[in-house]
């Protein structure tokens, strides 16, 4: 995980390339040389391993030729990436000594996406950042050494492994490599360097080289390219009221930023990947982050009405200032003055505007002061609904409302008021017909104030898949939307959401990944892409988006959980999440309210009925048991932790209590599938047949994975279960069948320790099903 010293990596890499050359010289290629498959005896020796992708050199392979088979793509040739098997030769393996040598000088792969995909774009389009821009100790000629393994065309690598030993040894005995042309001077510093003697030479030398090496790296550093875009920062707020002012100087970031997202030719990172840059200013480490081309930051100061603003444009590569403005006005100032800065600023980056581009950035969102602060204290305040509460999302819409009573021509704050009503019902926060009807009159609004506006089409979109689950409604609506905010990380994020209920996950995932490239530190779309591979039960691509929302937000407790259960549900392992509640509960005892539900989960799962009751216990009144769409009441979980302990007279008044509870939700909407199949769970733990199974198959009509693959899947599961506890196995059989075959289905961890489906374990059936999700063994 950090670089290893540059002379211990480059020996190692030279003893494992001595093996791959003995392997080669007897016909055998290894096709999968990482760093796992190097280890290490007690004396620091390496020894490679996992010779289960290697094939003789002259025999055709019989391997089946997918990426999961052929390697793994951070350490993976190009030629075996694009999947040309025939092109597989020493050179690939070549290749991955080069990539080892590469993660062990600068801690890090040489290509390395977030997902399998990325990861192979990277491979294929883009050149690896040299070492000795990753880790300063590192010399150009092992830099050197390294990249020349890791050229794309196998024909302009070492010819062979043992080429590669040999200009190993050359480094460590302080001798010319042969990987390029040496110069005098680098010949001579090799020469002082076996020859110490010579001290005032080797210090002309070494000077001299280091003169030379400094002007090289600059350049290099210079030529790293990144995507030609922009970051708006948070502007400083150098107000004396700056508590007063916060929301003043808020929105004078949003607005231009805004502004400068209505611009098609322009990649323009989104708010929320930018707002933790408050205090850091490390230009080339944000730019690196984002990679963008350029940031803008400034300053504001305001006095009453009036303020002085200062705003710079600076290039991320070489922290240089391309473009400085001053300005002093009043609030009848600001949005031209945010207007001009926003169209200088594409001049700059030779962005063209086009003329309705130019209307858009140059209209004013509202001419009321007080309305525009409630706006954005609103926007700073919006939750991220990872963790959100029906409180946090009503206490934006209140600032909302008071900002449109003030200015009801505010596009904006319609826009926003029918976002957040919609995510209070689309959370069940506020899941009530008023909820929708609110969304429904703030779009309504929006449309009155601009008929065309692409930011209303979006809100409607959002409103007609969040609400109403109509994915063509919604996808029409974001064609047209399109149009003009055709660089909005929001449409892509709702695209990919609705393919992902309409099961196309490969669609919905290219989609998602768009968002986050707009979006790159957005937790929100991380976790979503996150849960789209959970759901295909690519694990390892999970873990991956989970640990970027730890590097960005390291204390983060679902990103922690959700890892914890990555190798539950992937491995049925309990251990890292009863490891992460024991921590929590050590080490940051207020959050142990957020993680009551896995709590539960646990103890169910390991059958600890004392801790059970703990999580109850702590869940208050509430229910600490279900999934997005299916609660289940808190009687339930009692009646579940009276059967454990065998209290069945106990059960089953919880159960019938959790039935009244329930059964007033199912007459409240009764056609709303989640609930209904959360009713045929308690009837058929009442021991109510024909009831349960009534209600699992009509939740599974109302509810079909062809309507909703996400939540569809969950009652098969819950109808599966269902079918269990009344004893009406075959049926039960056949919907968990089908349950493990779908996405969004049954996990592994979930059939070998869920009690839930305790009725079905003594059959081979199950056995077998169960089997067929284990993990693959590599």
């Amino acid at each position: 995980q950090s670089p290893m010293s540059v002379r211990r990596a480059a020996e190692l890499i030279a003893k494992v390339a001595r093996t791959v050359s003995y392997a080669h010289e007897h016909g055998i290629l290894h096709r999968d040389i990482k760093p796992g498959n190097i280890l290490l005896d007690a004396k620091g020796e390496p020894h490679l391993t996992d010779f289960g992708l290697a094939r003789l050199v002259e025999s055709e392979s019989s391997v089946t030729q997918t990426l999961d088979v052929l390697g793994t793509p951070s350490y993976m040739a190009p030629e075996q990436a694009v999947g040309n098997n025939a092109a597989v030769s020493s050179a690939t393996d070549v290749y991955g000594l080069g990539a080892v040598l590469y993660q062990l000088l600068t801690g890090h792969p040489p290509f390395a996406g977030g997902t399998t995909y990325e990861t192979i774009k990277l491979l294929e389009d883009t050149e690896p950042r040299p070492p000795r821009l990753l880790n300063p100790k590192v010399d150009r000629d092992i830099s050197t050494i390294c990249l020349k393994c890791l050229e794309k065309d196998p024909k302009r690598r070492y010819s062979s492994a043992l080429a590669l030993v040999e200009d190993l040894e050359h480094w460590l005995n302080h001798e010319p490599i042969q990987a390029r042309h040496t110069g005098i001077f680098a010949r001579g510093r090799k020469w002082v360097q076996r020859n110490p003697t010579s001290a005032l030479l080797a210090a002309s030398l070494i000077a001299l080289a280091a003169a030379a090496g400094w002007i090289v790296w600059k350049s290099e550093l210079i030529r790293q390219t990144l995507t030609t875009g922009i970051a708006v920062l948070p502007f400083e707020n150098l107000s004396e009221q700056r508590e007063d002012a916060a929301a003043f100087v808020d929105g004078v970031q949003d607005d231009i930023l805004t502004k400068l997202a209505r611009i098609a030719d322009l990649k323009v990172i989104s708010r929320s990947s930018v707002m933790e840059y408050r205090e850091k200013r490390n230009v080339r480490q944000i730019g690196n982050d984002l990679r963008i081309s350029h940031l803008l930051e400034g300053s504001v100061r305001r006095i009453g009405t009036r303020f002085h603003m200062n705003a710079q444009l600076i290039d991320t590569r070489t922290d240089t200032h391309v473009w400085v403005e001053q300005y002093d006005g009043d609030f009848n100032d600001l949005f031209a003055i945010q207007s001009e800065i926003a169209q200088k600023i594409a001049g700059q980056l030779h962005a063209k505007i086009s003329p309705a581009e130019k209307l858009a950035i140059e209209r004013k969102p509202t001419t009321d002061l007080v309305a525009f602060e409630l706006y954005s204290r609103a926007i700073s305040s919006t939750p991220t609904f990872r963790g959100g509460t029906a409180g946090s999302g009503q206490q934006a819409i209140d600032l909302l409302n008071r900002a449109v009573a003030r200015d009801p021509s505010f596009f904006d704050a319609y826009i926003a008021l029918a976002v957040h009503h919609d995510q209070l019902y689309f959370f069940n926060l506020d899941r009530t017909p008023a909820r929708l009807a609110s969304a429904e009159a703030a779009i309504q609004e929006a449309f009155r104030i601009r008929p065309n506006a692409g930011e209303a089409h979006l809100a409607r979109a959002y409103h007609l898949y969040n609400g109403y689950l109509d994915y063509e409604g919604a996808l029409a609506e974001l064609e047209v939307a399109r149009q003009t905010l055709p660089n909005h990380p929001r449409l892509f994020r709702i695209t990919g959401f609705i393919q992902r209920r309409q099961g196309r996950w490969e669609e919905s995932i290219r989609n998602l990944e768009r968002a986050l490239e707009l979006d790159p530190r957005n937790v929100n779309t991380l976790d979503n892409l996150g849960d789209s591979y959970a759901a295909l039960r690519r694990y390892a691509e999970q873990k991956s988006k989970l640990d970027r929302i730890l590097a960005i937000e390291p204390n983060d407790v679902p990103a922690k959980v959700g890892r914890a259960l990555v190798e539950l549900n992937w491995k049925a392992d309990t251990r890292p999440l009863h490891q992460l509640i024991d921590e929590i509960r050590a080490t940051n005892p207020a959050a142990m309210p957020k993680i009551v539900p896995w709590r539960l989960a646990c103890a169910l799962f390991e059958r600890d009925v004392a801790a059970a009751k703990e999580a109850l216990l702590a869940a208050g009144e509430e229910s600490p048991l279900g999934s997005d769409a299916v609660h289940f009441p808190r009687p339930f979980v009692e009646g579940l932790i009276a059967r454990m302990t065998n209290d069945e007279h106990k059960a089953q008044l919880a159960f019938t209590a959790a039935r009244d509870e329930q059964d007033k939700i199912v007459q409240a909407e009764p056609d709303y599938g989640p609930a209904l199949c959360v009713l045929g769970v308690i009837d058929a733990a009442l021991g109510r047949k024909e009831e349960a199974l009534r209600e699992g198959r009509r939740a599974v009509e109302l509810l079909p994975v062809e309507k909703d693959s996400v939540n569809g899947a969950d009652m098969i599961a819950s109808y599966a279960m269902t079918a269990a506890w009344v004893g009406e196995k075959n049926l039960a059989f056949e919907q968990l069948a089908f349950s493990a075959r779908t996405p969004a289905g049954v996990t592994y961890g979930d059939l070998k320790l869920d009690p839930f489906w305790d009725p079905l374990r003594s059959d081979p059936r199950f056995e077998k099903i169960v089997a067929s999700l284990a993990p693959k063994q590599n």
